[in-house]
């Protein structure tokens, strides 16, 4: 199967990072193409012309939804699938987190809003505040470093592909029978394989 374009990394600098909309696409369209699809895929994987043709399958109307669901697929064709498209998809999108995280952890020495936190911070500081006529008044909330909100965004498509990884790997184990454990173990053992 050739590669997708979902897979493939993106050019990664921390100006895509803290792009977080542009993050938040590229994560996006990979789980789209291969994740959210998985029905689809595994469906372009069934071959059912090996089966040959039987004649008495026309006697009687048989009205189905979905022609592959519930079959096994070839083993070969499932293997395949995961290890050329499914797991180089699922690693492409760990490293852009894992970047990212590191990118979030690390100091940010070109932050646009830098010297305006830090005025607002300073003005914050001198203010006096009188409870009595105001109660509100001592709350503040101070912006956001984009750090912080990248290290934010990062957590919450961390548990998202958590969530979608487990999904697709119930499928895919469904289909393709054989695929024993959770989807960390094969996926582990995949780059164990490959890195070899």
């Amino acid at each position: 199967m050739p590669r997708t374009s979902s897979t493939q990394a993106p050019g990664l600098t921390p100006q895509f990072c803290f792009n977080e909309r542009l993050l938040r696409d590229f994560l996006s369209l990979s789980r789209s193409t291969i994740d959210d699809s998985i029905t689809q895929n595994l469906n372009a994987l069934f071959t059912p012309a090996r089966e040959g043709f039987d004649p008495s399958s026309t006697s009687a109307r048989q009205v189905r939804v979905d022609s592959g669901a519930g079959r096994q697929i070839d083993p070969a064709a499932c293997q395949d699938f995961k290890d050329k498209v499914l797991f180089p998809s699922w690693q492409t999108r760990s490293d852009v987190l894992t970047y990212c995280a590191g990118v979030a952890t690390s100091p940010d020495p070109e932050d646009p809003d830098l010297i305006l936190r830090q005025t607002e911070s300073a003005r914050d500081r001198e203010r006096v505040v009188d409870e009595r006529l105001d109660p509100y008044s001592a709350r503040f909330f101070p912006r956001e470093a984009r750090t912080e909100s990248l290290a934010s965004l990062v957590r919450n498509q961390r548990t998202v592909e958590e969530i979608i990884r487990s999904r697709t790997w119930g499928l895919v184990s469904e289909r393709c029978g054989g695929s024993a454990g959770d989807w960390k173990e094969a996926f582990n053992d995949w780059r164990a394989r490959t890195q070899r």
